[in-house]
């Protein structure tokens, strides 16, 4: 009966994790549909006041217990990190199909690895080092660099994962005794604040049809971290990280849908090498983990 009760609590903790990317994968259909019509600063801005103005009116009972924290400093810089990663993948997607800036996202995992060796000092073996290596060759396969195809703008997806990467890093300094909800109002705070910023000088007023959508624009993401939240207190992260790269299946079923995108075969074979990549490192980590 204990096995049946954890498989069904694995099966929920997926189940979980793949709406939480379902989710995900709706805002950056969502941000790159209003980057047709608006400026990147200006879809950031949304997605960040929308996020804030929704997460204090649900969390307001709260909300001067869960703004308590012993990590400011820390929170303002995994915050800032965030930011990076949002606007950097979201300008992206103004020149890129939205399955191609996913996947060249999905490095992401594979530079935590290479930072955790940096900074955190962690011993990663030869066989990881060449799931790497063969990863971020898939990414060179998307971006084609040298070649008549290549665009500036591929690299914005490199930037954005080295920014997350570098934020997940930064998560792992946080005491667990912060709560999650903490660093999640700080995340939509912070964002908000540097975003509001940075679009002051680049005002432009939306058109009014898009005013709906920027309104349930952060909504969209606080369902997606609900989502997440809830699946990782079912599963552990190690066995929902393979489900993580379902985004890169709803992104290429958005663009389809709606945006007329289909990938091309070099993005479709880079994609495919990154996420095997990915998988072969997680299933690496696992045996080491395991063997400890």
């Amino acid at each position: 009966m204990k096995f049946l009760k954890s498989s069904s609590d694995a099966q929920r903790g997926i189940a979980l994790l793949i709406i939480a990317m379902l989710f995900f994968s709706l805002m950056d259909a969502t941000a790159k549909g209003l980057s047709e019509r608006n400026s990147s600063i200006m879809v950031v801005w949304a997605r960040y006041t929308s996020q804030v103005v929704w997460s204090f009116l649900i969390l307001s009972p709260w909300l001067f217990r869960l703004m308590r924290t012993k990590q400011l400093k820390m929170q303002w810089l995994r915050s800032a990190l965030l930011f990076g990663a949002t606007l950097a993948f979201f300008t992206s997607m103004r020149y890129l199909k939205l399955a191609e800036a996913t996947a060249i996202f999905e490095i992401a995992p594979l530079l935590i690895t290479i930072l955790s060796v940096v900074i955190l000092k962690e011993t990663v073996g030869l066989h990881r080092k060449i799931g790497v290596a063969i990863g971020l060759l898939g990414a060179l396969v998307i971006v084609r660099p040298g070649m008549g195809v290549f665009q500036w703008a591929a690299l914005l997806p490199m930037i954005a994962a080295f920014f997350y990467a570098s934020y997940s890093i930064a998560t792992r300094f946080l005491g667990r005794d912060e709560p999650a909800a903490t660093s999640f109002l700080y995340t939509a705070l912070i964002g908000t604040i540097v975003a509001s910023l940075m679009v002051i000088p680049a005002w432009e007023s939306p058109p009014s049809s898009d005013i709906p959508i920027m309104i349930s624009f952060g909504m969209i993401g606080g369902l997606g971290h609900i989502a997440l939240v809830g699946a990782l207190r079912f599963a552990p992260a190690s066995m929902l990280a393979p489900f993580g790269y379902t985004g890169l299946m709803f992104n290429t079923l958005w663009g389809y849908a709606f945006f007329d995108e289909v990938p091309d075969l070099p993005t479709i074979i880079g994609g495919l090498i990154i996420v095997a990549a990915g998988l072969y490192v997680w299933h690496r980590e696992m045996q080491a983990s395991t063997a400890k």
